[in-house]
């Protein structure tokens, strides 16, 4: 089984950090390919953001997706995430998506912990959008400069305990979900220190994508999710126009 993850930012110590959790996690003989946005943003934090990340995400997937069993959005807030799933030939999953499957397994109200305070209106619309606000219990974020994305978890290592132990003992939450790559791992070091369960979309992610691979549901024909239909495009690169199909004539 091959994954391919990609991270819809630049940051390449976000990428260490999603590689390092993707392998601890993966099963014996999984393969994993990482990739990196060759353009965009240090780290996604708004709806815009999450716009270019979604296309520099595309441009990727679309040139590296041959021989590979599934695709992984590795931002949380899945950018991009739907259109993948229309245009690739594989399963596409995302950080939000699984780790809010996860969390659902796990307890009823989940709270999802942040790395700021920018990034909330968005990830809030991202749960509404799976029908699952009704079991949000809050969304709680850091609310101090990032000198470092990719050394969030050692700056900001007693906030960000703090404001899980804040959503389970003001909100109610019974799963805390550690959102976004750049905290990819911490949920394995805080595992046992809280007194909820704790999920990370990437470890998430990974697993969720052996299962898809595994059960083999076949790629969506009809319905939304079909493959987009076949019409004249210009400007785009190659490997985005190929999955596009051949050009239909102006």
């Amino acid at each position: 089984m091959r994954l391919l993850i990609i991270n819809p930012n630049i940051s390449e110590s976000v990428t260490a950090l999603i590689e390092a959790e993707a392998r601890r996690t993966a099963a014996p003989g999984t393969e994993i390919t990482m990739q990196t946005a060759p353009f965009g943003v240090a780290y996604i934090e708004t709806r815009f953001e999450a716009l270019i990340g979604a296309y520099a995400t595309a441009q990727v997937a679309a040139e590296h997706v041959e021989g590979h069993d599934a695709v992984i959005v590795a931002a949380f807030g899945d950018p991009g995430l739907g259109g993948l799933r229309e245009a690739l030939p594989v399963p596409v999953l995302g950080l939000s998506e699984s780790a809010l499957a996860s969390a659902c397994l796990l307890g009823h109200r989940f709270s999802i912990i942040a790395i700021s305070q920018r990034i909330s209106a968005w990830y809030r619309e991202v749960v509404e959008a799976n029908g699952l606000v009704g079991r949000l219990a809050s969304i709680r974020a850091l609310d101090q400069p990032l000198a470092g994305i990719g050394s969030v978890q050692t700056d900001h290592a007693e906030a960000l305990r703090a404001l899980c132990e804040r959503a389970v003992a003001e909100d109610g939450a019974e799963v805390i979900i550690l959102a976004g790559a750049p905290l990819a791992g911490l949920a394995r070091a805080v595992r046992g220190e809280l007194p909820v369960p704790v999920v990370d979309g990437v470890s998430s992610a990974v697993r969720h994508a052996e299962t898809m691979v595994a059960l083999a549901p076949g790629k969506a024909r009809s319905g939304s999710f079909a493959p987009p239909p076949l019409k004249p495009n210009c400007g785009l690169p190659d490997a985005i126009a190929r999955l596009l199909g051949p050009r239909a004539a102006p």
